[in-house]
């Protein structure tokens, strides 16, 4: 009986897969989704007729669509056989007896009796596994960076290491789907019945991983970005260089992590939400700013007033010089030391015994007497 009814089984289904199947992306791909399986629409809503065909054979002659920005790979027991990355629909065509229709053309017998003596060997069930996955050709958007504690990097503006805690997004796009699936895909993603493969999922421990390697090139790509002259090495200007940045951090990524040429991936765009400088980095800054303000004319004016103040303090304490200024204006007295700076250059040259006063003439009989 076993036997009668492994065969049984064996022609029934291999009948079956004789229809035609239509194959489209997973209805729950979402727009974080980078690769998704490849599933038949036959019995799409209850309009197909097809209800009795084996999982996981593509029969020959099955339309598979492949929509704008993504790829398709088959895999025919867990190999690659074709990669198609232009849109367009397209027929499925295998030489495996498992694929074989004859409403392809194949022939009844051979596409029939020749299926089911495969199946009839490995007990009724199809000697083949054959799978399609679309990939994500598109920027796939918010993957979120953040640190827990300062990073720390060398800042060539500052001249000294700074610190901050930040936090944001980045777009990432899958270059080379073929690397990507090759390389980096786990296998529980790449197989019958599999879950879609979401970068946004927590429980994706791939995706924990890409996490973990872009906060760790934080520290390395705010340095890339700082000690970058073409930029001004200014770390103010990130938040509104978010182009530049994503560079940055592309290239700290792809040189710790070969990204792009190990996995198929790269760095689009970022998007920084925020950056918290620690307390050392918020003083130099503030000293910076002084510094900056301090500079050229300004700087002038700047300690022209604070002369001032300090004239006017001394005679409104009495004694000293300051005493010729009592009853002056701030402003005044501002003035007056602006054009004492001004002309100290032209001051008369000092001679022994008095610095700065010039010598008196000599009276004039000194003078005869001199002759």
């Amino acid at each position: 009986m076993g036997f009668i009814k492994a065969f049984a089984g064996a022609l029934g289904g291999s009948f079956a897969d004789q229809w035609k199947d239509f194959y489209l992306p997973h209805p729950a791909m979402t727009a974080t989704s980078a690769v998704v399986p490849a599933v038949p629409k036959g019995t799409d809503a209850g309009r197909g007729s097809n209800t009795k065909g084996s999982e996981n054979i593509i029969t020959n002659g099955s339309k598979i669509v492949v929509p704008e920005g993504m790829a398709l790979i088959t895999l025919q027991d867990g190999a690659i056989t074709a990669v198609v990355a232009e849109a367009g629909g397209y027929e499925y065509k295998s030489d495996d007896p498992n694929s074989r229709s004859m409403f392809a053309g194949d022939g009844f017998f051979a596409s029939t009796f020749g299926t089911s003596w495969q199946r009839f060997k490995f007990g009724g069930t199809p000697g083949a596994q054959q799978l399609a996955f679309y990939v994500n050709l598109k920027e796939i958007p918010d993957n979120k960076f953040g640190t827990q504690g300062e990073i720390y990097w060398d800042d060539a503006f500052f001249g000294t290491q700074v610190g901050a805690v930040t936090r944001g997004t980045y777009t990432l796009k899958i270059v080379d789907p073929l690397l990507f699936i090759k390389q980096f895909v786990p296998a529980e993603y790449l197989q019958e019945n599999a879950p879609i493969f979401d970068l946004a999922d927590m429980e994706n421990k791939a995706a924990t991983q890409l996490f973990n390697e872009v906060v760790g090139s934080l520290s390395p790509a705010f340095s890339i970005y700082t000690n970058d002259p073409s930029r001004g090495n200014r770390m103010t200007k990130i938040q509104s260089d978010q182009l530049g940045f994503a560079q940055a951090l592309g290239q700290a990524v792809e040189e710790a992590y070969h990204w792009s040429s190990d996995r198929g991936l790269k760095i689009e765009k970022t998007a920084i939400i925020a950056i918290e400088y620690d307390e050392d980095t918020k003083k130099l800054m503030s000293d910076v700013k002084k510094a900056d303000a301090l500079s050229g004319a300004r700087g002038n004016a700047f300690m022209q007033q604070a002369a001032a103040r300090g004239m006017q303090a001394a005679g409104e304490n009495g004694g000293g010089m300051g005493m010729g200024f009592m009853g002056m204006g701030m402003n005044a007295a501002g003035n007056m030391m602006g054009a004492m700076m001004n002309n100290g250059q032209n001051a008369a040259p000092n001679y022994p015994g008095q610095p700065g006063k010039a010598a008196p003439e000599a009276p004039a009989d000194e003078e005869k007497k001199a002759e």
